[in-house]
């Protein structure tokens, strides 16, 4: 088990490094960094599964009847929350960088921008939960410990998105960005685990994108 848990611990850093790194340094178009993020995110789990029987997430996936309401409510719920706080707090912080660093560093334009957010919302957001989820929350929270497995994947899941975003805001605004993140990571686990798939945690990613979606063609 030790062996198991240190395995997924590695390769949580070490996918979320690389990523890093692409995003940060290579800064390459928005189709190739989601074909590499695809490829690490999806192989490496499948992997490690086959190299250790102790690593699985089958179960993740199965459909529960009468799961479906509360979560596609609490994403619809999510989402008015998100826009209404962007709306409270847009005169207060500076979010002008935030599409010059979409085009710049990510490739997004108003031309590619529908495909690119279609794209985020509905398979990113399954991609990130089953990696961080799926695969590194529910493995720790069976092989080690739950408080860990809680807070070992909300953090990386917050300190990933942390090259992407990049000059977008100042200090205090990025350190917001970074506690919210956290929150939510936290609040994803506790939808997986009540649920004992990946859907509902999905549901709420998805909507949360939704949002952020929303904001950035604004931004546009």
């Amino acid at each position: 088990m030790k062996k198991s848990t240190l395995c997924i611990i590695l390769a949580a850093i070490v996918c979320c490094g690389i990523m890093a790194w692409v995003d940060g340094v290579l800064m390459p178009g928005y189709v190739l960094k989601s074909v590499m993020k695809l490829a690490l995110f999806l192989a490496c789990p499948f992997v490690l599964s086959r190299m250790d029987k102790q690593i699985a997430f089958a179960e993740l996936f199965r459909v529960q009847k009468n799961a479906i309401v509360r979560p596609l409510l609490l994403g619809v719920g999510l989402y008015a929350v998100i826009l209404c706080a962007y709306f409270l707090v847009r005169n207060v912080f500076d979010f002008s960088n935030i599409a010059g660093s979409l085009t710049e560093n990510a490739g997004v334009t108003k031309e590619n921008f529908l495909f690119v957010a279609i794209y985020i919302s509905f398979v990113n957001s399954l991609l990130e939960e089953f990696f961080f989820r799926g695969f590194v929350f529910t493995n720790l929270k069976t092989l080690y410990s739950r408080k860990f497995a809680h807070l070992f994947s909300a953090v990386v899941f917050a300190l990933y998105h942390v090259a992407m975003m990049i000059g977008w805001f100042g200090l205090p605004m990025f350190l917001l960005c970074m506690a919210g993140l956290t929150a939510g990571g936290l609040i994803f686990n506790y939808l997986n685990e009540k649920q004992g798939n990946i859907y509902a945690s999905w549901f709420v990613h998805m909507f949360a994108n939704f949002a952020i979606n929303t904001i950035g063609f604004m931004l546009l």
